[in-house]
């Protein structure tokens, strides 16, 4: 018996499916730039959101440092440079 896959993998898996089987006969190009640049910034929102903007808070939440979050925020444009 197979281990039970976490949601956020089974939604992953049938939507990147999804894509590839729209391609067609098409090659998949930057396939990962693409995955990362459509998740990234809405999971950052969220994640900002349950962590009422505290910075220091989201980055524990996502496991890295608060200077690489606030790096990745700032190119999201989701806060601006001080």
């Amino acid at each position: 018996m197979e281990p039970k896959k976490h949601p956020v993998t089974e939604v992953f898996e049938i939507h990147l499916q999804r894509y590839l089987d729209d391609l067609g006969d098409v090659a998949p190009t930057n396939v990962y730039e693409m995955v990362i640049a459509s998740i990234e910034k809405p999971m950052l929102q969220l994640i900002m959101q349950h962590a009422d903007h505290n910075q220091s808070l989201a980055a524990q939440y996502l496991g890295l440092n608060r200077n690489t979050l606030r790096k990745k925020l700032l190119e999201h444009h989701l806060i601006q440079n001080k």
